[in-house]
């Protein structure tokens, strides 16, 4: 008996794969409800993602995280966009794994360094002081950040390319993926 519960289903990937694009699409057309981890702790300390990181420290942005993380695990019919680092703490990982089903939204990192290259709201890849690091050197903190994280993105129940993808596409494909995962699933 798998004890997940098949309506509470969380996003993950790295920044830029298109989860907060994506969730909003895919709980729509689930009629589910949407929550973006990065939003509500925006929402909960009135400021920026790089502002918390910057104004406290990566560690407390986490600590922050993981509580959201549980009261959100105890929603129902709900699509959950993490932050690309969520479920890199076990004890993060082990919630979403036993409340949900967790899918992660893979992209090449040519692809993301595309997507990312003029965002200036990522803390992981800028400087310390602020500045925007190069092409280069944002492709070389990608790969790094990919290499540490994939063991963990790997864990996920249905995992998806959205390179070069259409949005709707690979959200008519998760859906297909999640209506036969929750057969098997239900009872």
């Amino acid at each position: 008996m798998i004890s997940r519960k098949k309506d509470l289903i969380y996003l993950t990937g790295f920044m830029g794969s298109g989860k907060s694009t994506i969730a909003p699409m895919l709980a729509n057309t689930l009629g589910f409800s949407h929550v973006d981890i990065d939003k509500e702790i925006e929402a909960l300390t009135s400021k920026k993602i790089t502002e918390v990181f910057s104004d406290f420290g990566e560690e407390y942005f986490r600590d922050l995280e993981h509580h959201l993380l549980v009261s959100i695990s105890m929603m129902d019919e709900c699509i959950v966009s993490l932050g690309g680092g969520t479920i890199t703490s076990q004890s993060n990982l082990e919630i979403v794994k036993t409340s949900g089903i967790l899918i992660y939204l893979r992209v090449r990192p040519e692809n993301i360094l595309k997507r990312l290259k003029y965002k200036t709201d990522r803390p992981l890849i800028k400087f310390i002081n602020g500045k925007q690091l190069s092409e280069e050197q944002l492709l070389y903190k990608i790969n790094q950040l990919l290499k540490q994280r994939e063991q963990y993105y790997a864990q996920a129940d249905i995992v998806v390319n959205t390179d070069d993808k259409a949005i709707g596409i690979t959200v008519d494909q998760l859906v297909t993926e999640l209506r036969t995962m929750m057969k098997r699933i239900d009872p």
